[in-house]
């Protein structure tokens, strides 16, 4: 193992020819790419998880070489800007979708920023290493990378994603906001991860550390010493005389003898006085972070890790299934799909990472199976039989809330029932926690609402009785088809399309009017177009640009081919389809549905965030929802960007948003998007105008823009979204939740749009007992409210489960505004004893054979909403490959 001081002349000439590479002129330590507005040229949190996820993942596939394609050559990518996009076509294929990879960077990446921005978490000097507390911080670091460990072994990614997050934004800042750099050491610290090794050379509590400085930037006021410190923060704790501040405008223990400070978080001498060694500092953070992700892998293995990043193509396979005794064809169906995408898809990039299985009847749902094995999901599946009850409503959503706790984010689950639901109380949280989890759900339902027979039924329904699942759909982006017993199986077979990367097509009018085609744009990036009508339709046509139609005669056609299954018809068009303006002509009783499909790579992740500008770390705050009130921003990143049809070929690019009504689609306005970041990144940004953040109803973003030879393309968010009155943060405790314990949550509620009564409601999956001490609290404009929650976790509660809190806002019962939702992961574990840790074992790195290590305190807060990842990332051409292979060296 190289010791950390190892010059870099001992490195081998790979690594210095490399080495010519590295940085650039100038390079934060700030949180994300809106930090950049304060501090141009910095290197941020953002930056340094993103740049180092990808080096580690380039290093997996180098050592792993893709089944049935040729091998990777490092070669291939020395001097060329590292993007998700070319690492996955190079080992998955061409047009293979990266988008899941990179709303998994998304998630650590915003846990990371979050840090800065949390209350419970941007003043703990612990979790920034400041205050001299150098001991404290790392015992909090090495936590959250055993929670990362131990929340990805029990399959909870996403809350592993969060602890990540947090465990890299304090490995990150110990390089910028110690004096590690000032002491001439040119390699990460290398005891900072392995708790079994003490920490070293640590200034006492009565050595002084810095000298006076009233520059903003202040080079040498380090006192002349072999000693370990980091800079004292604002007041909490005060900073003892003769100790270093962390400096900058917003540091008020700055202004106190010593003044000045040591941070290297900016190029801003305005936020940190050692801007000078902001690069160096950011090249060892970004090599610990290297190190950190290949401790991560060493620790879960390559599939392990592979799925805490989520470094594939393929999607997840969720079944939610109604048991009930009149539900046998149902089943066979789910039993047959299921077997069909297993076996077409075994062995192959686009095998389903996860199996999902959630059942339900009346009174009782679940228990909920997950595995990756596709044999244990059939044997599960084949092992379902619809046995008893037969009578209307059941379980419905309980079962699905079940299902959306266990399903990977932006993921496909398909419900199988014949009933309405019971708890429909449950749908405006159902609708949010679809679109926390940024997942589409299609309902298959084998009864219409219009038919009087069927099933026995307890009581005297309603005909409005499936609007449940009708707005679930609407959130979620899925659908509800209503089809018959013998149809299902057919009808069924849209579950092996839908589990592809597929992109719904806008369509101009949104629903179908007499006498007026649907109008939808086919752009040369899409494939396997395929549209959809379903209701009591007596006629259709499509017509392609060319003036070529097709009517509804079963059997192939000119344009493609026509199935019809009762009251549902697809048509799948011939590829490569016609690029143009095409119409779809309707004629039917009622109001039929018609959605449009395909498949592409090009598409687009996005969330929203708040400008965080008058602090120590500007940034952007990320939201899932747009918050009623607050000036808020849409961040926007294109993927698929390398489908431009080769290297070198003109990029697509969008120009502008437009937000339409949902349902009717009625344009809200058009805002203009602004690149942030070399343009292969695909980063944008837009202001939403005040009149949007006043709307009460959800809305749906529309990306227009032009492919590389002008042609006009459109894509649109699969979920629409909505503005919430109140902003809610729910935090929960250090670590985990043990077993026979009571867990302390903190709540924040704040109002920025003026008077808010709002009403309270707590609750936890599974039934935990949960308290609060506040269940109704009035807001006044720019007013907040804190409450405690108290959960009990039972002596009995399972090691490795994992538990959903969840806060509802809602105002007065004649209120229009939706409610405002915040979501807690918790995950229950038995503390392991300090002596039965894992030492870190060793093995040999192919690259540089040299040795490397083989290896809750955050708050998952959403309003409601929808959201994406954004990744920005404005130096990776610099950095490249080269930090691949520097990254192993103190291994």
């Amino acid at each position: 193992m190289l010791p950390a001081d190892v010059p870099l002349c001992h490195l081998g000439p790979s690594v210095l020819l490399l080495l010519q590479l590295l940085l650039p002129s100038a390079s934060a330590f700030f949180p994300n790419i809106w930090s950049l507005l304060a501090a141009p040229g910095s290197i941020t949190h953002q930056d340094l998880t993103e740049e180092a996820a990808l080096n580690v993942t380039l290093h997996l596939f180098l050592e792993q070489p893709p089944p049935g394609r040729p091998p990777l050559r490092l070669e291939d990518f020395l001097g060329r800007t590292l993007l998700a996009d070319d690492l996955f076509a190079a080992y998955f294929g061409p047009g293979s979708p990266s988008r899941r990879f990179r709303a998994a960077l998304g998630e650590v990446s915003r846990a990371n920023a979050a840090q800065d921005f949390l209350p419970t978490s941007k003043n703990d000097p612990d979790l920034h290493f400041d205050a001299e507390r150098l001991g404290q911080g790392r015992t909090r670091l090495v936590e959250a990378l055993r929670e990362t460990v131990a929340a990805a072994k029990a399959l909870d990614y996403t809350l592993a994603r969060q602890r990540l997050g947090a465990a890299l934004h304090a490995l990150q800042d110990f390089y910028s906001h110690s004096n590690w750099v000032e002491l001439g050491r040119q390699q990460p610290h290398p005891h900072l991860l392995w708790p079994r090794q003490e920490l070293r050379s640590l200034a006492q509590a009565g050595d002084p550390t810095c000298s006076d400085c009233e520059e903003l930037s202040c080079p040498g006021n380090l006192l002349g010493f072999t000693l370990l410190t980091s800079g004292y923060f604002g007041t909490r704790p005060s900073k003892p005389p003769g100790k270093c501040s962390h400096g900058g405008h917003f540091d008020q223990s700055s202004s106190q003898p010593p003044r000045g400070g040591i941070n290297k978080d900016s190029t801003s001498p305005g936020f940190s006085p050692h801007h000078m060694l902001h690069l160096q500092a950011a090249k060892l953070a970004l090599l610990a972070s290297i190190q950190a992700f290949n401790l991560l892998r060493s620790r879960l293995g390559d599939r392990g890790f592979s799925r805490l990043l989520d470094i594939t193509p393929a999607s997840s396979l969720s079944f939610v299934l109604d048991t009930t005794g009149s539900m046998g064809e149902e089943i066979n169906a789910a039993k047959i799909q299921a077997r069909h995408i297993v076996e077409q898809r075994r062995g192959t990039p686009m095998e389903p990472t996860q199996y999902v299985l959630v059942p339900f009847h009346d009174p009782g749902f679940g228990p909920v199976f997950t595995t990756s094995d596709p044999d244990s999901f059939w044997q599960q599946l084949n092992e379902m039989h619809a046995l008893g009850g037969g009578d209307e409503p059941e379980m419905c959503l309980s079962a699905l809330e079940l299902a959306l706790l266990h399903t990977p984010p932006l993921s496909d689950i398909f419900v199988f029932t014949d009933a309405s639901p019971k708890d429909a109380f449950l749908t405006n949280r159902v609708e949010s926690l679809t679109q926390e989890r940024r997942c589409r759900v299609t309902f298959l339902v084998t009864e219409d609402p219009s038919r009087a027979q069927g099933r026995a039924r307890r009581e005297v329904l309603s005909p409005l009785r499936f609007e449940p699942y009708e707005a679930v759909a609407l959130a979620s982006g899925g659908e509800v088809i209503f089809t018959e017993d013998q149809y299902i199986q057919d009808v069924a077979a849209i579950v092996g399309d839908s589990i592809a990367d597929l992109v719904t097509l806008p369509l101009e009018p949104r629903v179908v009017v007499a006498e007026r085609p649907l109008v939808f744009r086919v752009d040369g990036l899409l494939q396997k177009v395929t549209v959809r009508i379903h209701g009591e339709v007596s006629s259709f046509w499509i017509r392609n640009p060319a003036g070529v139609s097709q009517g509804q005669e079963e059997g192939e056609g000119p344009l493609g081919h026509t199935h019809r299954f009762g009251r549902f018809w697809m048509v799948r068009v011939n590829d490569p389809p016609q690029s143009g303006t095409w119409e779809i002509q309707v004629t039917a009783k009622g109001t039929p549905r018609v959605r449009v499909q395909a498949q592409t790579s090009l598409d687009f992740l996005f969330h929203f965030g708040i400008p965080m500008e008058d602090g120590p770390h500007p940034g952007l705050y990320p939201l899932t929802q747009p918050v009623a009130g607050l000036q808020t921003q849409l961040l926007v990143e294109v993927t698929g960007l390398g489908s431009r049809g080769g290297p070198g070929g003109p990029l697509p690019h969008f120009s502008h948003v437009v937000l339409r009504g949902v349902p009717q689609g009625a344009e809200l306005g058009q805002v203009p998007l602004e690149p942030r970041g070399p343009p292969e990144r695909g980063l944008l940004a837009a202001s939403l105008p005040p009149t949007l953040l006043s709307t009460s109803g959800p809305f749906s973003l529309e990306l227009v823009g032009q492919d590389g030879v002008g042609r006009g393309l459109h894509r649109v968010a699969p979920q629409p979204c909505a503005v919430v009155p109140v902003l809610l943060e729910l935090s929960g405790p250090r670590g985990f939740l043990a077993p026979g314990t009571t867990a302390p949550l903190s709540l924040r509620i704040a109002s920025f749009s003026g008077p808010q009564d709002l009403h309270l409601r707590t609750s936890a999956k599974p039934s935990f007992a949960l308290t609060s001490n506040l269940s109704r609290v009035h807001l006044e404009q720019n007013e907040s409210a804190w409450g405690r929650l108290w959960l009990e976790v039972p002596d009995t509660a399972a090691s490795d489960s994992v538990v959903m809190v969840t806060v509802t806002a809602k105002n007065g019962e004649a209120s229009t505004m939706p409610p405002t939702h915040a979501f807690l992961r918790l995950l229950v574990q038995a503390p392991a004893p300090q002596d039965q840790l894992p030492a870190p074992a060793y093995s040999t790195d192919p690259v540089l054979n040299t040795s490397r290590p083989a290896f809750h305190f955050f708050t998952s807060v959403t309003q409601g909403g929808a959201g994406g990842g954004l990744v920005g990332n404005p130096w990776w051409t610099t950095f490249g490959v080269m930090l691949l292979l520097l990254g192993l060296g103190p291994w």
